[in-house]
């Protein structure tokens, strides 16, 4: 009667190894990670310099995909592929 409590344990012991094992743990490059305060900040000075203006109600739309598309070509050729190289 003993031993079935402690197998029960030693199951339940192992099936916790084993998932621990198996889960994936999050790379450098996490694109779903929540950013950091410095780098929102960052972003926001880089949208700014490429042109964006968010008080600028009339032209957003294409305000800010025109700051868009100036923002990823920089990180292009700074070489930051979307921020993660897969």
């Amino acid at each position: 009667m003993k031993a079935i409590p402690n197998i029960s344990l030693g199951a339940l012991l192992a099936a916790c190894c084993i998932t621990s094992a198996f889960a994936q743990t999050p790379g450098p490059c996490n694109p779903n990670a929540p950013k950091t305060r410095a780098e929102v900040k960052a972003d926001l000075k880089q949208w700014l310099a490429a042109g964006y203006d968010p008080l600028d109600w009339a032209d957003y739309p294409d305000n800010a995909q025109r700051a868009g598309r100036i923002v990823a070509q920089q990180r292009a050729a700074a070489g930051h592929a979307g921020d993660c190289a897969q």
